[in-house]
């Protein structure tokens, strides 16, 4: 639940767009007052287990394969902490802020959920650590899914007890002890219990998995306007996407793409400049024709990671957890393979519509099939190189997205002495999605810039207005034909344009209805 500044943990579930508030906005988070009033009671069952002779696991016991061995209370302490200085084992390159934070966001939640039996000092200092924009830093590699995310998390937890490292506003990293000191926030010492309740859940992956789903809500936008331009520069016809085709095969996000691009096209004055009998071709080639089809199996399957995602975000990932009737119960909840199973099916989409798009920038490139454009779209013929190496950029790219489609998820491998002998991958499945999305950005902004010098070539034929619209936003930040000159700098900028979703709003405002 959020308003324009912040975000209520506790009251509902988080939602996807509440994720990217927090995590990449810096929504300030507000803690429902019932969660606390949850979270103490819940706290009250966990002592009562916690002076109990008989062990319980998590609260009187060790962790994975040391599960059976009981540990006496005044060692408990200690125990907690040594799982969270043991557990945050990550290596390599740190992980983006926005990941973090949502990190952070979303073990919030579960803490504050009042079923994993953690005090109310835990989840106000988790708060408190987002609320003062203190990030942890976060390693690369060393989570496997499950039991969740477990070194990401515990690298979460070591700066809330004051050890570390972080990263500040401003982006300066600084000791936890002196982050904490700084923003008044004192230093957890852990008790019974609440080490594996900061570590075991699946957060990191879902908070990567929320940010791609919004990411690629734009994406997708930004892929049929891409197709259109393409289509309206390389003279193809826009009959095929009429509804009365598109209703002959119900798939929702293929008529939705062909919605988007009857709208993109529908007052285009190139299109209807061959619309008459003297259009002697009878079919398009698939990467044009064929547009809906692609774009659409990519919604339909964003569809299905939303749904996984939306239950993901309504759960409670604990290992214990407290049911409502105050038992204490061990599960298999924290296994991440629902959503790791979407994150690699949406790398899967990413790499194919990623190639459809870079066939339709081929395609425009090549005189033999790009209807009386020069060569490689170039100023003058044999001298010049145009947009040939911008193509070899977005192959280069869609050859890594293939690449990147091998599913992470098969991939268990087993750890902890054999009693985490099955894992989901889910973190690695993540990482690789949001290396993907970038390179699908990039391969859209070179259709995007080769469609917008096709069409500038086809003058006097005028653009139709959504097309134009974004084929002067380019040209905002890349120069129209000409002799050539340094490209890699109109990449870019025009990547920017595509990865901040405004080439998808300018062509939204412009849309035939």
């Amino acid at each position: 639940m959020s308003s324009s500044s912040s975000v209520v943990v506790g009251a509902a579930p988080l939602t996807i767009s509440d994720v990217v508030a927090v995590a990449r906005h810096d929504a300030a988070v507000v803690l429902a007052p019932e969660a606390l009033d949850r979270v103490r009671q819940t706290r009250a069952v966990v002592d009562g287990l916690a002076a109990d002779p008989n062990p319980h696991y998590g609260v009187s016991t060790g962790f994975g394969a040391l599960a059976t061995t009981f540990i006496a209370a005044d060692r408990r302490r200690q125990l907690q902490a040594s799982l969270i200085r043991s557990h945050a084992a990550g290596t390599g390159a740190e992980v983006e802020r926005e990941v973090v934070r949502g990190l952070q966001l979303l073990r919030l939640q579960t803490l504050a959920s009042g079923r994993t039996g953690v005090r109310p000092v835990v989840v106000e200092t988790y708060a408190a650590l987002l609320n003062a924009g203190i990030a942890p830093i976060v390693r690369e590699y060393g989570s496997l899914g499950c039991s969740g995310d477990l070194a990401p998390l515990a690298h979460i937890a070591l700066a809330a007890m004051g050890e570390g490292e972080v990263r500040v506003r401003g982006g300066e990293i600084v000791s936890a002890a002196d982050a904490l000191a700084a923003a008044g926030i004192p230093p957890l010492e852990l008790v019974e219990k609440e080490g594996l309740a900061l570590i075991n859940g699946t957060d990191g992956m879902l908070a990567m998995l929320a940010l791609a789903l919004h990411d690629l809500e734009t994406l997708m936008l930004t892929a049929d306007i891409a197709a259109a331009m393409s289509i309206e520069s390389q003279l193809g016809t826009d009959a095929v996407f009429a509804a009365d085709l598109m209703m002959l095969r119900p798939q929702f996000g293929q008529a939705e793409s062909a919605r988007n691009l009857r709208s993109f096209l529908g007052d285009s004055p190139v299109v209807h400049s061959h619309k008459g009998p003297e259009d002697g071709r009878v079919q398009d080639a698939y990467s044009l024709r064929c547009s809906p089809q692609v774009h659409g199996a990519a919604r339909d399957t964003m569809a299905h990671a939303t749904l996984i995602a939306d239950r993901e975000l309504m759960s409670v990932i604990d290992n214990p957890v407290i049911t409502l009737d105050g038992r204490i119960e061990s599960n298999g909840n924290f296994h991440g393979a629902p959503v790791a199973a979407v994150l690699d099916f949406l790398a899967i989409s990413v790499a194919d519509v990623a190639s459809v798009s870079e066939r339709r920038t081929d395609r425009a490139l090549d005189p033999a099939r790009n209807r009386g454009l020069p060569p490689f779209l170039a100023h003058e013929v044999g001298v010049d190189s145009g947009l040939m190496i911008a193509q070899y950029a977005a192959a280069g790219i869609v050859s890594e997205l293939k690449r990147l489609a091998a599913p992470a998820s098969v991939d268990s491998i087993p750890s902890s002495a054999m009693q985490e002998d099955h894992v989901s991958m889910g973190w690695a499945a993540a990482r690789k999605l949001r290396r993907a999305i970038d390179g699908l950005g990039r391969v859209l902004a070179i259709e995007i810039l080769t469609g917008a010098r096709a069409l500038d070539l086809r003058a006097p034929l005028q653009a139709g207005p959504a097309t134009g619209a974004v084929r002067d936003l380019v040209r905002t930040v890349a120069a129209g034909p000409g002799p050539d000159h340094y490209l890699s700098p109109d990449m870019e900028a025009v990547t920017a344009l595509v990865q901040s979703g405004s080439v998808a709003r300018i062509a939204q405002e412009h849309a035939h209805d």
